[in-house]
């Protein structure tokens, strides 16, 4: 297909893939809202769906049609095979929503995609985490309800639970690698960064969109995934820490941005430094520094006056100097 007939396509399986996403939440919810017992819960999880899992860019779940389409090759694909990739790939975003609304009270954020994170809203809390447990739940209902039948439905399934598997370790990663009331710079390696990409973002967000266009291509030869996966790692590695030179360093977009983008653009204010992350800037900046800048860092890092257990405000989190 030529650039041109690519485009379109894109842009029509974007509008479609937007359109889908009502009809999904309906088949979801709808069946028990009438149900006197669990009715008032279906009520809520409308609402915890609808606030969180849209609004993203949609790449992961685009990307699930697109590397069909690839590897189909042609653009008269069964309109069925069309849905269903669709299906998996908003399974994606569902997935990376349940890892979003979690990560936030972890992080105690504030805001996620131009909106207050789903924890700060009024009447919600820490019901939040409730709420995370039921969006994850929603992708295994849907797979079973849209792709159960399949051959493939298995190989999916699986591929999900330990995608899960693999970002909760990640995610533990992260954690650790930084403990609430610890000092320990040591922690903050290469080897270390590089760890917490792969398993916290690169497996669900590259391996994963493409794996489940590859299954149901048929493509199930554990070789075949294998060689796969290694590519598609790498380039989640490379999507963390794009190169880009700033103020003569080689430095992560997606860390860089969390310290310096606008809010106004990113969707979300940036708690990295604050949260004393693991991050592509501070890794660079301890190779690079003496041992008296060192110190620098370690104790400004340190100076705020809104650590973790108090909830932060923008106006608190842009008024501090959190690294000199």
């Amino acid at each position: 297909m030529g650039e041109p007939v690519v485009k379109k396509q894109k842009q029509e399986d974007s509008k479609e893939f937007d359109n889908l996403f009502t009809d999904l939440v309906n088949e979801l919810v709808e069946p028990d809202l009438d149900n006197k017992e669990i009715g008032d819960a279906m009520k809520r999880f409308k609402d915890v769906i609808e606030y969180n899992v849209p609004g993203g860019k949609r790449n992961r779940g685009l990307t699930v049609i697109s590397a069909y389409r690839s590897l189909v090759g042609k653009t008269d694909i069964d309109a069925e095979d069309v849905k269903c990739a669709m299906v998996l790939g908003w399974c994606v975003e569902w997935l990376q929503a349940f890892f979003l609304v979690a990560d936030d009270i972890m992080d105690q954020s504030v805001t996620r995609r131009g909106q207050a994170c789903w924890y700060r809203k009024e009447g919600v809390g820490h019901d939040a985490i409730n709420d995370s447990f039921y969006i994850e739940a929603c992708i295994y209902r849907m797979l079973k309800k849209v792709i159960r039948k399949k051959s493939y439905y298995v190989d999916v399934m699986e591929l999900f639970h330990e995608t899960t598997y693999q970002t909760i370790v990640g995610q533990s990663l992260d954690l650790i690698t930084a403990p609430e009331g610890s000092r320990d710079l040591t922690r903050f390696t290469e080897i270390r960064y590089n760890a917490i990409v792969k398993w916290k973002t690169a497996f669900y967000s590259f391996y994963l969109p493409v794996a489940l266009a590859m299954y149901m291509y048929g493509i199930d030869e554990p070789e075949t995934h294998a060689s796969a996966k290694q590519i598609l790692l790498e380039m989640g590695r490379f999507f963390q820490i794009q190169i880009i030179e700033v103020s003569s360093w080689i430095t992560g977009e997606d860390d860089f941005l969390d310290c310096y983008g606008d809010p106004a653009v990113t969707g979300k204010i940036g708690t990295d430094i604050e949260d004393n992350k693991c991050s592509w800037l501070v890794v660079q900046a301890l190779e690079k520094a003496t041992p008296e800048q060192k110190q620098i860092i370690e104790v400004s890092s340190w100076i705020t006056g809104v650590r973790k257990g108090n909830p932060r405000t923008e106006t608190n989190y842009r008024g501090e100097l959190w690294y000199k």
